[in-house]
Order: structure tokens, then C-alpha cells, then sequence
């Protein structure tokens, strides 16, 4: 069997085509594209080359709450239909998940050497894992072990309310209710947050940049160019250490509350190109600063992942299942 699967954000459309042979999942082909520059779904996909030989169905992995068959995307101006896409893409099935659904369900297939442990912890096989990953934005997913296999809880729970730690990161929340009105945790948490972070601070006085630098910023990738600089950029250094307290607040609070006795998860575009800033102290002290729950954040493992094709792969052992006449999961 053959399928087509992608993994679909705000920024980009990772597209690949799958061999499946027995329960061996073998990758033909991949390719990215950048998602802003086509209208659909549909359009994407006509830009990847693959033989003439058939797929069997394809599975989309979407960031945007998965109702039924449709997706609205949330950083994207794309409806998303899957019976529409069926008839346009000529296949026999096409199925669409939560882009944090599908990456949760790729977590089973990693290799260890595509995990890092950040905090040690201990781990309960029974107890449930979460996933959380900032990308364009903040996806979360929650696994819950069954009595055979798992079940996968999608959430969009990146777009809760920012909770503010200190005087200073409730100054940043009245700086993007300005810009936003409410503002949830994805405003602060995500690669468009550590800009905004980074604006915040030149802004308002707090730190000064270099002028060119901040052009390059406002006009280009600012996550690498922030990264790039954090040494020798005084607000660079600045918004990437918030940042980081920031993203491990906030995988902290879903910590508490859902407690993953199981593991936690790091995963995302992000956490991968910030590996070595992860292993400091800022990400980790955010996790575990919850006053009296500290200690059992502490015993809590975390796990970075290094597979960033784990939207690809969990849409693939998805649709591959289903293929096989076999229980995808609850």
C-alpha cells in the first residue's frame, strides 16, 4: 500500500508519500512547502511529485480543531473538507486529524534515539502522557494508555488565557491586549510570541537591540534570528529567556492538569532548533515553579523530541490501521 499523509501548520505544509509493507511504514517521498503561499489544502498537494503508481487514501494532520470531516485551519485561510479533497485528490479515503493528534500517535514508533531527557523523573506505565509543542503555535494532545493500545485526546488548549507570572510578563499581556484583545498562551508561546516578546521589550524600554537586527526581525524569520542572537543582542537574550519561562509555565499548568505520570513530551519545530537553550535553566524552573506542587513537577519526566516528521509518521500508522481494517484508537 502506498498513502500520502501531511503534516500542515501555519508556516508550513509537510507533504510525503508512505510504502506501507506488513506493519514497516517506509518513506518514498517528502517534501515542504511554505502553506502561506497556496489557497487550499488541495493546491499543496498538486505540488508534490510522486510515480504514477496509486496511493490507497491519504491523512492530513491540521492545525485546527477536526470536526467530523472538516477543519477550519486556525493560522491558515483554508476550509478543509475531506470529501471535497477525496474527490479533487482522485482517492479512494481521506481522513483528517488535530495536527497534535497525529503527532501524539507517532510518539509510539520513535526510536529512543529520537528522544532526549531534559528531567529525569519516574514514569508510570499506566499513568497518561501529554504532548505540547510550540510552533507558528501551541498545540497540545493528551495520550491515555487502554487496556489495548491508547487513546488520544486532541485539545486546543494553546488558546486558554495567558496566566502572567510577574509585573513584568502582565505588562507584556496589556501590551498584546492592545494589539489582540484577549490574549491566550499561543500570543506568548509560539514562534509569533517570541517576536512579540522581543517587540515588547524594545518597545517599551526595556531592552536595546541593534536597529538593523530589529529590521531583519520585523521582516524575517525572528525565532532563528532572536536564537541566533541571544549572546550578543541585549533584547534577544532577554525575550529568549522569557520565552522559555514562559513555554515552561505553560507545560507546567498542563502538567497540573492533567498530571502525566506517564511522561511529558516536548516536541515541535521550536523546541528542536532551541536543544541546547532547553537543557539551561529557564524552561525547566518554569515547569517546576508551581509553589507547593514544585515537588511533584519534579518527579515528572520530560522528554524532548527530535523527530520532526512526528506529524508525518502518526498520520501514517493512522491511516495505515484503518487501511488494514484495524482499530486506529478511540
Amino acid at each position: 500500500m502506498r498513502v500520502l499523509v501531511g503534516d500542515v501548520g501555519g508556516t508550513r505544509a509537510r507533504l510525503a508519500v508512505y510504502r506501507i509493507e506488513g506493519g514497516a511504514l517506509a518513506l518514498e517521498r517528502r517534501q515542504t512547502l511554505p502553506s502561506q503561499d497556496f489557497p487550499s489544502l488541495g493546491a499543496a498537494c498538486a505540488e508534490l511529485r510522486v510515480t504514477p503508481e496509486p496511493l490507497d487514501g491519504a491523512c492530513f494532520a491540521l492545525a485546527g480543531p477536526v470536526r467530523g470531516d472538516r477543519c477550519r485551519t486556525t493560522n491558515l485561510p483554508w476550509q478543509v473538507d475531506a470529501t471535497e479533497l477525496r474527490a479533487e485528490l482522485g482517492l479512494p479515503i481521506v481522513r483528517l486529524l488535530n495536527d497534535f493528534e497525529a503527532a501524539a500517535r507517532g510518539i509510539a514508533a520513535l526510536p529512543p534515539s529520537s528522544l532526549e531527557t531534559l528531567q529525569a523523573g519516574a514514569i508510570d506505565p499506566r499513568g497518561a502522557r501529554l504532548l505540547i509543542g510550540a510552533g507558528t503555535g501551541l498545540g497540545k494532545a493528551v495520550i491515555v494508555p487502554m487496556e489495548r493500545g491508547e487513546r488520544i485526546l486532541a485539545s486546543e488548549g494553546g488558546h486558554s488565557a495567558f496566566a502572567p507570572r510577574d509585573a513584568l510578563e502582565r505588562e507584556l499581556q496589556a501590551f498584546l491586549e492592545q494589539r489582540h484583545g484577549r490574549v491566550s498562551v499561543e500570543r506568548v508561546v509560539s514562534g509569533l510570541g517570541l517576536r512579540a516578546i522581543y517587540e515588547f521589550l524594545v518597545e517599551r524600554g526595556y531592552e536595546r537591540s541593534d536597529p538593523a537586527l530589529a529590521t531583519r526581525i520585523s521582516s524575517g524569520d525572528a525565532g532563528a534570528l532572536i536564537a541566533a542572537h541571544a549572546e550578543d543582542d541585549p533584547a534577544c537574550g532577554r525575550a529568549l529567556a522569557l520565552f522559555l519561562g514562559a513555554y515552561g509555565a505553560a507545560a507546567g499548568d498542563f502538567a497540573l492538569e492533567v498530571l502525566p505520570l506517564g511522561g511529558l513530551f516536548l516536541g515541535g519545530g521550536i523546541a528542536i532548533k532551541l536543544r541546547e537553550r532547553l537543557r539551561e535553566g529557564a524552561f525547566l524552573e518554569g515547569l517546576r515553579a508551581k509553589g507547593r506542587m514544585r515537588p511533584l513537577l519534579e518527579r515528572i519526566q520530560v522528554q524532548l523530541i527530535l523527530d520532526d516528521d512526528l506529524g508525518l509518521l502518526g498520520a501514517a500508522r493512522y491511516l495505515a490501521s484503518e487501511l488494514r481494517g484495524e482499530p486506529a484508537g478511540p
